[in-house]
């Protein structure tokens, strides 16, 4: 791996860490305070500002690149940039060429599917995102649900049904 690689590699992996602690640092029930949201809004935005970037300069951040870890943390960068809808469907063209090219893996493209499919306001095609509804969790709207566990495998997932009991576990 190059330089430019590693000084990438690290400072995603460092920014990934960052937007993990922010998120795991929320409280299990009740609302979450306003300078909670501060910061994390604020670790969204700078990370966003910084995986543009990278893109402008590099293209997708792969595994050639920066390695199999800090790849999947650009893909969480930008599945975390939900206030950019607009560059993340541009992340989506560029993951799923990534994908193609085997710099990327396909679990994190579907996740990244959906994400930006729910921001467009259109159904889910692996059932991923979750939402709060009256306080239970629930998945938000999932494209022909018939052949969910289908597209799921042929992305690399798990069972949905495996999936949704890890989700209200961890988050319901």
């Amino acid at each position: 791996m190059a330089v430019i690689g590693i000084q990438l590699r690290d400072e995603l992996l460092r920014r990934m860490e960052r937007d993990q602690k922010v998120r795991l640092s929320l409280p299990e029930d009740g609302p979450v305070p306003e300078a909670l949201m501060e910061v994390w809004r604020s670790v969204d935005a700078d990370n966003t500002a910084f995986l543009k970037q990278v893109i402008d300069t590099h293209g997708w951040p792969g595994h050639d690149l920066v390695g199999e870890e800090a790849a999947h943390a650009a893909w969480l960068l930008a599945q975390h940039a939900d206030h950019d809808l607009a560059f993340q469907q541009r992340c989506l063209m560029l993951l799923r060429d990534a994908v193609g090219r085997g710099q990327a893996t396909a679990q994190d493209l579907a996740y990244l599917v959906d994400r930006v499919r729910v921001g467009e306001g259109r159904p889910q095609v692996y059932g991923t995102q979750y939402r709060s509804c009256d306080g239970a969790l629930q998945p938000q709207p999932i494209e022909a649900p018939e052949r969910l566990d289908e597209r799921r495998a042929e992305a690399g997932l798990e069972p949905y049904a495996d999936y949704d009991r890890h989700m209200r576990q961890h988050y319901g």
